[in-house]
């Protein structure tokens, strides 16, 4: 579909609230100072997403070694009606990090099938992303409406908080909820049982825990797309702050740590350097072997997942997992 056809579409029934009141530069520049200048140095995993990043992600859920996608989009094939049929017939769907909306579209076909319309409600960071992803669903399904946000997360669930609407499905993919600290991943979770009503319900995707070579095979690939990947928020401090990092002096390391139940991202110096950024007139010493923490991704149970439903306002009603048991889609009941 050309540009023009994309813009043309759905005009009538698409809204796009922009919720992103600072300047985005700013809050780069603050961050990459303040993480590189801490010890031990760090990177939030955020930044890892700027639109090279997210390219270089989505080549990354098409790798053989990297099974969350495939696994979740196994169990949204197969269950969708059943998970749409245990949420009551919601005429909204919210969904948090939306993204491209790729799986999504399972769960709004699936939704579609049983009523006559739709009112989807996505919330990203990226304004640009909503428009296009929003465009091409609205061409797609004729009876569908959207009303997205530009929005960080919190933000994002504080205004819906005070949005009226009838019977809410949310959704929280891919296990995002896995990039979460475990305190995070508690008051988001709190955050979403406030911006949902009594009986409304969010479909939770969440990694498992399994064999750790799995693990490590999934953050390691063997064509280095991951390592592309979590590189370029070094390249991306070039770009954007006129920083000076040589690419090819920092290594990619993805390690799980067994005691924590999480993969660890980092970057490592592999020699004694001094890199300056110049828009934030910084210096950043690295010794040799020297961490960036980027990312951390954390592995579930079941029971853990129970728990943190129950910690945060819901009740786990289902989950359905894929056939080889790696990943899990839950349906959390607001109580």
């Amino acid at each position: 579909m050309s540009q023009a056809e994309l813009a043309r579409a759905g005009e009538d029934r698409l809204i796009i609230h922009n919720l992103v009141k600072r300047d985005p530069l700013a809050d780069f520049a603050e961050d990459v100072r303040r993480g590189l200048s801490s010890q031990p140095k760090q990177l939030f995993p955020k930044y890892l997403y700027d639109e090279l990043g997210s390219q270089l992600f989505e080549a990354i859920c098409l790798l053989p070694e990297y099974y969350p996608t495939r696994a979740e989009h196994e169990i949204l094939t197969h269950y969708a009606d059943e998970i749409v049929g245990l949420t009551r017939r919601p005429n909204t769907l919210i969904e948090m990090g939306s993204g491209m909306a790729s799986k999504t579209r399972l769960i709004i076909e699936a939704l579609l099938r049983s009523q006559p319309d739709l009112l989807f409600i996505p919330v990203d960071i990226s304004a640009s992303a909503l428009e296009s992803s929003s465009r091409i669903l609205l061409q797609s399904y004729p009876q569908l409406s959207v009303e997205a946000y530009a929005a960080e997360y919190f933000n994002g669930l504080e205004e819906l908080s005070h949005t009226p609407r009838g019977r809410t499905l949310a959704l929280f993919l891919g296990s995002n909820i896995s990039n979460f600290e475990p305190v995070e991943a508690h008051a988001f979770l709190c955050a979403m049982r406030g911006m949902l009503r009594f009986d409304d319900a969010l479909l939770l995707g969440a990694d498992l825990k399994k064999d750790p070579q799995v693990l490590q095979a999934a953050y390691n690939d063997a064509h280095g797309v991951t390592a592309a990947f979590s590189r370029n928020i070094l390249a991306r401090i070039n770009r954007e702050l006129d920083g000076h990092f040589d690419l090819r002096t920092f290594r990619h390391r993805a390690l799980f740590n067994e005691e924590l139940s999480r993969i660890e991202i980092h970057l490592e110096s592999d020699r004694s350097q001094t890199v300056s950024i110049d828009r934030i007139e910084l210096q950043v010493q690295f010794a040799a072997g020297e961490l960036i923490h980027a990312e951390n991704s954390y592995k579930y149970d079941l029971g853990n997942i129970s728990d943190l439903a129950a910690q945060s306002g819901f009740k786990c009603e289902r989950t359905w997992l894929d056939q080889q048991k790696q990943f899990s889609s839950n349906l959390l009941r607001a109580v």
